[in-house]
């Protein structure tokens, strides 16, 4: 016969009591490093959208300026000629003097726009066949690139 293996006897005091003093919660170190943590990721976040806003007025940008572009050669339909570079968009909203065939304002708004980072458009015609119009980006100066792109339009 063979013997039954034994169950080990537990004592009962050998089993540890559960702490009765545990407190529940967060160390403010935990809440420190979370809150870093959320710092980065916000941080990260908002680096990726604010390069989109920016590609968006880019965009906005050469949009305005071919708009801008086909209203001066509705202009032209109307009067036979280019604005001058002194008379420039204005002559878009308000008659230059002595002009015939003038039908606009050619706006709908009755104003010129500004470019998306608030500078006024270029407009140069150095002679009655051909005219430019640009945005020179958000630094304001010729040439450069992503938001500080030049964008020129014209025939």
């Amino acid at each position: 016969m063979k013997a039954k293996p034994k169950t080990p006897v537990v004592d009962e005091t050998d089993i540890p009591e559960p702490l009765a003093h545990t407190q529940a919660g967060y160390t403010l170190m935990e809440l420190l490093v979370v809150m870093a943590i959320i710092a980065v990721i916000t941080a990260g976040v908002a680096m990726n959208y604010s390069s989109i806003f920016g590609g968006a007025k880019s965009k906005a940008a050469a949009a305005d300026v071919v708009m801008l572009s086909s209203v001066v050669e509705r202009f032209y339909l109307d009067t036979g000629r280019y604005p001058t570079t002194a008379e420039g968009l204005s002559a878009l909203v308000s008659p230059p003097a002595g002009i015939e065939g003038w039908n606009g304002p050619y706006l709908r708004q009755g104003r010129l726009p500004n470019d998306p980072w608030k500078n006024p458009y270029i407009y140069e015609s150095p002679n009655s066949g051909q005219f430019t119009i640009k945005s020179l980006g958000a630094d304001n100066k010729v040439g450069g690139d992503g938001q500080n792109q030049d964008h020129i339009s014209g025939s």
